[in-house]
């Protein structure tokens, strides 16, 4: 098993995430090797909850110019995380 704090990146905050903070739902970057298993596990470790779901999806890099070339940002992998009844993550913004 991978180290858990290479496993969770960041947590991403957005809008809409931010929205879905009554739902119990929390969005992180994580390894794009990582499995729902091992993120669930990761995340039950590092903020002491009960992960109930875990949804994860590959986001494709974006294109940007650097002058006359074109390239790419990396693609990265996703993980909404929804937790049990309960339980909270705290967000300091």
């Amino acid at each position: 098993m991978k180290d858990i704090n290479s496993i969770i990146k960041t947590l991403v905050i957005t809008e809409k995430i931010s929205n879905q903070g009554d739902l119990r739902k929390y969005s992180f970057e994580v390894d794009r090797k990582a499995n729902k298993i091992e993120i669930k596990k990761a995340v039950e470790d590092i903020y002491k909850v009960k992960v109930k779901d875990v949804n994860t999806m590959i986001m494709p890099g974006k294109a940007k110019r650097i002058r006359h070339k074109l390239g790419y940002t990396p693609n990265w992998k996703r993980a909404v995380v929804t937790l049990k009844e309960g339980n909270k993550i705290d967000i300091a913004h």
